[in-house]
């Protein structure tokens, strides 16, 4: 691993993004991190980062990050887009407001980012985009309206994405983890999963890392589950 290559997290002060971004700087990557809570600027200054306190709901915070990297490192090569948690009730009570706040949440979280990152990665000739989803996205859950509903959606654009940009090796995938241990925790949930345990922080920024990688060159426009098999397709 090149010791200069470039990894931005959005959402990477807490769980999983923060968990991907302490492996990414393990296997030698920078990392910049966003946070809203000013956790991911502490872990940042932790793993001799760049840290920025904003939203991935605000264009101009994004392209603080972007800026920050490009004028400390010179390039991006990795984007990981993690989110927080959107609106959940019963689908029919869910309000225009709430709806909003869900795209914001699990699909423009990642569209806001793409757009800032795709001129460099171009440029550069690759790059590789890695989105936490969910792995409800194609087997919806009531218990997850919103989440469930727009990474359905993000799988499309994903698909859009690699189709246009797959040529200037500029690469985008989507990991789906199930019950994770970053989440509070119930035996029913557990024993819904066919390994019987939750999956670790570490087993999804593992996967992230391994999407990241040199070896995953030829791995584009895939939705990935990471969820004990809680689902299944052929």
């Amino acid at each position: 691993m090149a010791a200069e290559k470039v990894a931005l997290v959005t959402a990477g002060g807490s769980g999983m993004g923060a968990g991907a971004a302490r492996r990414l700087a393990a296997d030698g990557f920078r990392v910049a991190i966003l946070s809203s809570s000013g956790k991911g600027e502490a872990l940042a200054a932790e793993l001799g980062g760049l840290g920025v306190t904003g939203s991935n709901k605000s264009n101009d915070d994004l392209k603080r990050l972007v800026d920050g990297a490009l004028a400390k490192w010179g390039r991006i090569d990795v984007l990981v887009n993690s989110a927080g948690h959107g609106p959940r009730a019963p689908i029919t009570e869910i309000t225009d407001e709430q709806w909003h706040t869900g795209l914001d949440t699990y699909l423009l979280n990642v569209i806001r980012p793409t757009r800032l990152v795709t001129p460099v990665m171009a440029a550069q000739k690759g790059g590789a985009i890695i989105n936490i989803s969910t792995a409800w996205a194609f087997e919806p859950s009531a218990m997850f309206p919103t989440s469930a509903v727009f990474r359905a959606g993000l799988a499309a654009f994903t698909k859009i994405f690699t189709d246009t940009h797959a040529a200037e090796n500029i690469r985008m995938n989507n990991v789906l983890p199930g019950w994770i241990d970053s989440l509070p925790q119930t035996d029913a949930r557990r024993d819904s999963v066919p390994l019987q345990r939750y999956g670790k922080v570490e087993e999804i920024a593992a996967t992230i890392a391994f999407l990241a990688s040199d070896g995953a060159a030829y791995i584009t426009g895939q939705n990935i589950r990471v969820d004990g098999g809680l689902t299944r397709s052929v």
